[in-house]
């Protein structure tokens, strides 16, 4: 656990924290929420010591170990295995299974194991970096946007991870679906305060609301109640007959705490401007196919038609041709066949990363927003600049000294700034806060035109999709339905078992035992480790689940014991009686808790030991 006391950071004139103290107890795991910029990553630096607090301390027990994803590369071994397994603790050198599974589940498939590290994308080397901190000895993780590079399924497989973790989390992320699965507190960076809470980020969120709607209005009654007095005391000062009421109202007036209004928080403000057309369909693609190379092709004569109001959603792995798809409907890549139809009436707007290069950089954000609609009012140019948090004197900062990040809103400024009725929209996500992305949900879901996005972000998926476009592994399937309903029916394949534990076990013994290839090793032991987690994930839950039962009802025992010994000191016989009916089913409640923990933990510990001796096994396969 750590302790973090009266703590208070500023650069210049931004202050980040203001005395700020909370702790991270045994077993939290604890989601760091706050707008861009707020500070978030400087109190994960100053965690771990690469940055120093202008004020108060930071308190961790002796040698407690802290984890972090280190931006730097140094890797120092020959292969992708190789340097993952380094990061083993020394009691487990052997259990290389443990690298391969945490490897496998981040995206890495069986050849990229074989790789040198330098050799690996930028995306993939951090990916490494991420694997190294999840298999070593550590008791708690500092994860700073750990699902940055990741797809949709290595973040599914990540957050299963991270929710089994049994030590102590901090974890930033803008992914809102993926925090909530995983943590079991929020800590809100807010108004350079802090404040943590036991839940979710809707619980979070709706306490700071409520909070702040009470103190606002406990602020206004004040005010009124101070400008009574001060008419009062005015009206009333100099007759004497009335001296003992105003030097009432005068103390009291003194008394009285002065709450300052609360300075505006600005968010993104995302409304997307909609061009009025009547037409039924949006677009309609007809046996498309692409391929940068011809030995693998991307897409193959892929068709669907998108109706006028869609909402449809392109999914899957990374490198599969998500992006490629999207280019090829914004007619940014030419098809090697096959046709992209859309009415005359549609106006399609597209989003992509990497054309924030297609930004001037001598122009400003005002003259970017205004070049999207150049006959458009030039105050609602202002207003969009506003809304993407370029207020005032921020509208004029040239494109050159912006941030990726604030790169990335100009682009989304002048999508807004454009009539459309087709937004294409690839990530947008990436470089938003949780507030900023809530705001885009919004906007999207109130958007009259037809939506086709690529996103890993499950919050999305599960509140506006109706419709899927599905690539996994070689295949592209469109689903008609939403993301739960594909979930619960198809699944991705990657958490499917292929083939059963038997199969994929090697003989133990026998002159004609066979000589696997390294190849067929690497599948088999994919199939182990997926079998395994799907075996072992709900009994994982459900020792959680009961140890945090066992915990909950020992606190109540102590609290039942505090109140058996008032009850006897105060000699109120009652109260004893049903205290003591309260305890002894409250102990009962905790025996059967204890004797199911015992029963699955030693479930959980048979099977382990069964899937540990498999991968062995296929170690000295591979040994051989």
């Amino acid at each position: 656990m750590i302790v973090v006391d009266n703590l208070s950071k500023s650069y210049g004139k931004q202050g980040l924290f203001d005395s700020i103290s909370f702790k991270v107890n045994r077993k939290e795991r604890v989601g760091v929420v706050g707008r861009n910029g707020h500070g978030k990553t400087t109190l994960f630096r100053m965690i771990i010591g690469e940055e120093e607090p202008d004020e108060g301390t930071i308190t961790k027990p002796r040698k407690y170990r802290i984890g972090y994803v280190e931006q730097r590369v140094r890797f120092t071994e020959p292969t992708v295995l190789a340097e993952g397994a380094k990061a083993l603790p020394h009691d487990a050198q052997n259990e290389i299974w443990r690298v391969e599974k945490v490897l496998t589940g981040l995206g890495f498939e069986a050849a990229d194991l074989e790789k040198k590290p330098m050799e690996l994308s930028g995306g993939y080397q951090v990916r490494l970096n991420l694997a190294k901190v999840l298999v070593g000895d550590y008791q708690m993780l500092l994860l700073d946007e750990p699902s940055n590079y990741l797809d949709i399924t290595s973040i599914r497989w990540l957050e299963r991870f991270l929710a089994a973790w049994k030590g102590e989390l901090l974890l930033i992320t803008h992914d809102r679906s993926f925090m909530d699965n995983v943590v079991t507190h929020v800590l809100g960076i807010h108004r350079r305060k802090v404040r943590k809470i036991e839940g979710n980020t809707g619980k979070y969120y709706e306490q700071i609301a409520a909070e702040e709607e009470i103190y606002e209005k406990t602020r206004i009654n004040d005010e009124r109640k101070r400008k009574e007095m001060d008419l009062f005391i005015t009206r009333f000062r100099a007759k004497a007959r009335l001296g003992g009421l105003v030097q009432s109202r005068v103390k009291s007036l003194e008394k009285m705490e002065k709450r300052e209004k609360l300075e505006a928080v600005k968010d993104l403000e995302f409304v997307f401007a909609e061009k009025p057309g009547f037409h039924k369909y949006a677009l309609d693609v007809r046996d498309l196919s692409f391929e940068y190379t011809p030995d693998r092709p991307l897409i193959r004569r892929f068709s669907i038609s998108i109706g006028a109001k869609d909402r449809v959603f392109v999914i899957g792995r990374n490198g599969r041709g998500k992006t490629t798809l999207l280019r090829l409907l914004a007619g940014d890549l030419t098809p090697r066949s096959g046709t992209v139809d859309s009415p005359q009436s549609i106006a399609t707007g597209y989003f992509e990363q990497t054309h924030i290069s297609t930004l001037t950089e001598s122009n400003t954000v005002l003259d970017e927003i205004a070049s999207a609609d150049p006959d458009g009012d030039p105050k609602r140019s202002r207003f969009i600049a506003g809304g993407m948090m370029f207020e005032g004197d921020d509208a004029l900062k040239q494109i050159r000294v912006l941030s990726g990040g604030e790169k990335s809103r100009v682009l989304l400024g002048r999508l807004i700034a454009t009539p459309l009725n087709l937004l294409l929209l690839d990530e947008p996500t990436n470089h938003l806060d949780i507030e900023s992305n809530d705001a885009l949900l919004e906007a999207i879901d109130a958007f009259d035109g037809a939506v086709v996005m690529v996103t890993h972000n499950e919050m999305f998926l599960h509140a506006l999709a109706d419709r899927l476009v599905v690539f996994d592994n070689d295949d592209i399937v469109v689903y008609e339905g939403g993301y739960q309903r594909f979930l619960d029916k198809v699944g991705w394949r990657d958490e499917v078992m292929q083939g059963s534990l038997a199969a994929a076990a090697p003989p133990s013994s026998g002159a004609d035992k066979p000589k696997w290839t390294p190849k067929e090793l690497r599948r088999l032991r994919s199939e182990v480790i997926a079998e395994r987690s799907r075996a072992l994930r709900p009994l994982e839950a459900r020792i959680a689940e009961i140890e945090k039962s066992v915990e909950t009802n020992d606190n109540a025992l102590r609290d039942l014991n505090g109140q058996l010994v008032k009850a006897s000191q105060d000699r109120n016989g009652a109260k004893v009686v049903e205290v003591s009916k309260t305890m002894h089913q409250t102990k009962k409640t905790m025996d059967g808790l204890l004797e199911e923990l015992e029963k699955i933990t030693a479930e959980y510990e048979d099977k382990t030991a069964g899937y540990d001796s498999s991968m062995r096994k296929l170690g000295e396969e591979g040994e051989i």
